[in-house]
């Protein structure tokens, strides 16, 4: 019942910035959890950045730490990714998450589309 939706992904030089953007749509009864995570081609899925949707950040990954900002708009039910100082290593397909309750009680999680993020040096 919770749909999302990326954006803002694009071709930046290393030491640049980007921001990332994703959309919620759909009815939730509880504060959920929400994180972006990404993928580069021939690598696993990892986890970027993690928050409740009441603004509290639960996890960077080490990699990301000092460069990456994750924050909510609940006014807007977006979820953002500010990167800056962006290496060649961060190029990947970024995809939000959501984990939490819907209207009924029931648990779900969900997934966007992927937004692609290349860096060239």
């Amino acid at each position: 019942q919770v749909q999302l939706a990326e954006s803002g992904g694009g071709l930046v030089q290393a030491g640049g910035s980007l921001r990332l953007s994703c959309v919620a749509s759909g009815r939730a009864e509880s504060t959920a959890i929400m994180g972006w995570y990404r993928q580069a081609p021939g690598k696993q899925r990892e986890l970027v950045a993690q928050i409740t949707t009441s603004g509290t950040i639960l996890k960077y990954a080490d990699s990301v730490k000092g460069r990456f900002t994750i924050s909510t708009d609940n006014a807007k039910n977006t979820l953002y990714l500010q990167m800056n100082s962006l290496k060649s290593e961060d190029t990947a397909v970024y995809y939000c998450n959501w984990s939490g309750v819907v209207i009924g009680g029931q648990p779900m999680r969900s997934w966007g589309q992927g937004t692609q993020v290349t860096v060239s040096s």
